[in-house]
Order: structure tokens, then C-alpha cells, then sequence
């Protein structure tokens, strides 16, 4: 027998086990915890100049020599900004330097001007202030990423540049910050929201790239994806569960369903640059073929899931069904398949959250060209946001880095809207028995 003393120390060797116990999962969950606050402020620190940008306020003379009012849009207005840009330093004289003034803007700065005078043509002719966007460089050191940097005077009355970061592990010389901060002393550096990052395509300048591109290439990717592997992925599911014979054909089957949902992605992309590439002759880098492989990919999640949602339905319910007449078909659908609805959408959105954040099976079929222009149908040559961010992330400029970790943002954002929906509706559609 065992006395009490003895006991109560078990008893209390228990108790401690349990709190020891307690103890380390706290710990784990903390230490997860700080590791994913980690990672998500460090994307969101280095997105943040990815979200706003520096430009040149001007006044130019949109003069009617270079600017034709029968066809605006084919005005010389780079012509005109570059010429704002050196009356802005008349004491640059030198032919090199002039070179270099102008590259401080990007090849796109004359955008905003031509846009104000194509939708007011009455402008040619006048003083216009506009708005000269900065190149990539500039506009990252007007953001402080290349240090700070003071100008002062040497003995000679000559401006000297006293930097943080050295000219040679900068990419902007002691002459161009001069002139920046010239700028910038005079007020004329101006810092806006970039709405272009998120109305423009992909382009080989970074401050003119944008994420419209990939977000409707993936939305249309996606799109794809579910119309076709939702309604087969379920009816397979309805099918394997309440109707197949149990027999050796459909325990293959199973087995086979549940090892596609483990294959690597990147099978499916050699699938589908085997079979809707090769053979049935589909355009490559579209959506419709980037949807196919991606329904591929996701048909094993929605089978498998669906037939979990139809699983948990108490058989009673069917059972009663039955009882009073119905056929299995009806009892099936009218009563076990609403109620096994909220688990299926759940499943079917998880696979279409996992579809957008795939990569590899899109690179195979393609998807990794550069694409300039905003898709326009399931047949345009578009590419999504995953591939986007590998695309961006091999660059060596600064600021397509910035634009790197804005992407990733986004497709966070996408994805826990995705999970958002798949929550609200299993709320909203799930019923108790």
C-alpha cells in the first residue's frame, strides 16, 4: 500500500511535470512569435520606401514649337523637363555635367506634364507647374538610404560634400548630392504617396515599375484555378464517399489522391509544360495555362477536404432522409451536401491561398518572362505575384529591393484575406445538428 506522504509527492511531482510542461510550450509560442514579428517588420521597414515617392517641382513653358495641339500626346515634353532641369543649375556648364543632371530624373519624368496637356491642351503655350519624377537612385537618397550628407564651403568658395557613405559605396556622386540638396534647400523636392506601384506594369527602371500586372495576372491565374477545380474536386468527393463501391479501384484511387497532395509543386509545372505546352499547343506565360497547372496542383486539397466536410455529416441525418422516402441522390444533395458546405469552401479556399502563393510550377510554363503591360484576358501573356517577387528579388538595384518586400506585403495581404473569407464563411454557413 501506499501511504499518504507518498502520494501527496506523486501527486506534487505531477503537478510539476505539468507546469514544467506549460512552461516550455509558453516558451516555443513566444520565441515563434518573436521570430514572425521579426520577419514582418523587417519586410514592412524595407517595403516602406516602395510606397512613396520624390520628384522635382518645376514650371516649364509648354512651348508651342515642341508640343503640336492636333496631336499632344507626341510632344518633345522630355525635351522640356530636361531643359527645366539644367535652368534650374545655370552654372553647370560642362557637357559631362549636364549628362549627369538630367539622369538625376527618370526616363518617365515627363509623364505627369504630358498627361496634364493631353487632358488640357489649352496649357500649350503656358506656365505649367508639374511634377519631374526622380530616378531610382536619387529618389533612394532623397529616402536617406545612401547616408546623410552635409555641403559646405572650402577655402575656395567651391561646395564640398561631407558624407556618411563614402562616394565609392554610393550610387550617386559628391556632384549629384550637391545638386540634390540644392534642390531640396530651395523646396522643390517633393515626397508623395506612389500610386504608380500599384496602377503600373513591370518595368526594367524601378521607379517606374508597378504591381497592377501581377495582381490581375494572379487574379486571373487563380480565377482559373477554382472555376475548374472546385466543381470536380467536389464532385469527385460526393462521389468517392457516398456512391463509389468500396473495392479495390477506389481504395487506389484514394491512395493516389492523397499522394498527389504531397508531390512537389514543381511536378505539376513539368505536367503542365508536357501536356497544355507541348502537346495541346496553349499559349505560354497566360493565365488560362498557369490556371490549369495550378487546378492540377490544387484538385488533391479540395478532394481531400471536401470529403472530410461530407464525412462529418452525422449519418442520421442521410439516414432520416432515406427513411422517408428520398433517393440516395436526393439525401445527398439536398440535405448532406448543405450541410458539409462551409468545411468544402474552407478546403477549396485554402487550396486556391496555397495556388497563389505558388512559384515553381509557373516558372515551367513560363510565367517568369517580362511582362510590361497589364493582362487584358485569360490569353495574354501575364505573370502573377509569387513569380514577380523572384523576378524582383534578383536584381542588384536598391530600390527594386524595397520593391521586393512591397510585393511580399501584398501577397501577405491577399493570402489573410483569403484565409478571412474562408473563416466568414464557415460562420456563415455552418449549422449545428
Amino acid at each position: 500500500m501506499i501511504d499518504d506522504q507518498t502520494r501527496k509527492l506523486q501527486i506534487a511531482g505531477r503537478y510539476r511535470s505539468e507546469s514544467r510542461f506549460r512552461m516550455v510550450g509558453a516558451a516555443a509560442l513566444a520565441i515563434s512569435a518573436i521570430f514572425l514579428a521579426f520577419l514582418v517588420l523587417d519586410i514592412l521597414v524595407k517595403a516602406l520606401p516602395a510606397f512613396h515617392e520624390n520628384s522635382v517641382i518645376m514650371n516649364v513653358l509648354v512651348d508651342p514649337a515642341r508640343v503640336d495641339a492636333a496631336n499632344p500626346k507626341s510632344g518633345d515634353f522630355e525635351g522640356i523637363i530636361k531643359d527645366a532641369m539644367r535652368d534650374e543649375f545655370p552654372n553647370v556648364n560642362d557637357r559631362a555635367d549636364k549628362k549627369k543632371l538630367v539622369k538625376l530624373l527618370s526616363t518617365g519624368a515627363a509623364d505627369e506634364l504630358r498627361g496634364q496637356v493631353v487632358a488640357d491642351p489649352s496649357l500649350i503655350g503656358k506656365q505649367v507647374a508639374t511634377r519631374a519624377l526622380l530616378s531610382a537612385d536619387a529618389d533612394m537618397y532623397a529616402k536617406g538610404y545612401f547616408g546623410t550628407a552635409k555641403i559646405s564651403k572650402d577655402a575656395n568658395g567651391l561646395d564640398v560634400v561631407t558624407a556618411s557613405i563614402p562616394e565609392s559605396n554610393r550610387q550617386i556622386t559628391d556632384k549629384e548630392v550637391i545638386w540634390l540638396e540644392s534642390l531640396k534647400a530651395r523646396g522643390l523636392i517633393d515626397s508623395s504617396l506612389a500610386w504608380r506601384f500599384f496602377q503600373a506594369g513591370d518595368s526594367r527602371e524601378p521607379e517606374l515599375s508597378g504591381m497592377k500586372g501581377a495582381i490581375f495576372g494572379s487574379l486571373m491565374t487563380v480565377f482559373i484555378a477554382l472555376i475548374i477545380s472546385l466543381p470536380l474536386g467536389v464532385a469527385a468527393a460526393i462521389y468517392l464517399e457516398e456512391f463509389a463501391a468500396k473495392n479495390r479501384w477506389t481504395q487506389f484511387l484514394e491512395v493516389n489522391i492523397n499522394n498527389l497532395a504531397a508531390v512537389p509543386s514543381i511536378i505539376f509545372g513539368l505536367l503542365g509544360l508536357a501536356i497544355f505546352l507541348n502537346v495541346l499547343g496553349l499559349p505560354r506565360s497566360t493565365p488560362v495555362v498557369g490556371g490549369l497547372v495550378l487546378a492540377l496542383l490544387v484538385l488533391p486539397t479540395i478532394i481531400i477536404a471536401s470529403r472530410a466536410a461530407v464525412r462529418a455529416v452525422p449519418p442520421s441525418i442521410k439516414e432520416a432522409a432515406l427513411g422517408v422516402g428520398a433517393s440516395r441522390q436526393q439525401a445527398v444533395f439536398h440535405h448532406v451536401l448543405p450541410l458539409a458546405l462551409p468545411g468544402i469552401l474552407t478546403g477549396t479556399i485554402l487550396g486556391v491561398a496555397r495556388a497563389l502563393g505558388e512559384t515553381a510550377p509557373l516558372l515551367m510554363i513560363g510565367m517568369v518572362a517580362f511582362i510590361a503591360d497589364v493582362p487584358t484576358s485569360v490569353t495574354s501573356a501575364a505573370t502573377t505575384l509569387p513569380v514577380q517577387i523572384f523576378l524582383w528579388s534578383d536584381l542588384p538595384e536598391l530600390a527594386f529591393q524595397s520593391r521586393t518586400s512591397a510585393a511580399i506585403i501584398i501577397l501577405l495581404v491577399l493570402l489573410f484575406a483569403l484565409n478571412g473569407v474562408a473563416i466568414y464563411l464557415r460562420k456563415r454557413f455552418e449549422q449545428r445538428w
